[in-house]
């Protein structure tokens, strides 16, 4: 198991008492890196958690996310496992701006 952890980030945020886990994907999200965090989450949880810990908490940014492929990918596992798209560049004012005013019209 050893060579799977170096693919991964891994923090331990003392007052969350829990394992946090951030897969950063250069790639299109694929449903087979959803499972492969569901593997990591899993690991850490069964073997690197102590008893008081709370569940590890997993998060995989990637260029591009596909709403409908998330939803199915991730559907019936662990609520703490998170999928977010990430940005290479800040937006400037204007784009901001016109991105708030789509997501709260939509």
């Amino acid at each position: 198991m050893a060579d799977i952890i170096v693919a991964i980030w891994f923090f331990t945020i003392e007052f969350l008492k829990c394992f946090v886990l951030i897969d950063l994907k250069i790639t299109p999200l694929q449903h087979e890196d959803v499972g492969q965090m569901n593997t990591y989450m899993g690991y850490f949880a069964l073997e690197e958690n102590m008893p008081d810990d709370n569940p590890p908490i997993g998060i995989i940014l990637s260029r591009n996310k596909d709403e409908l492929l998330v939803e199915y990918a991730t559907y019936g596992m662990d609520t703490n496992l998170f999928v977010s798209k990430y940005e290479l560049y800040l937006p400037n004012r204007d784009e901001l701006k016109r991105l708030v005013d789509q997501i709260i019209n939509s």
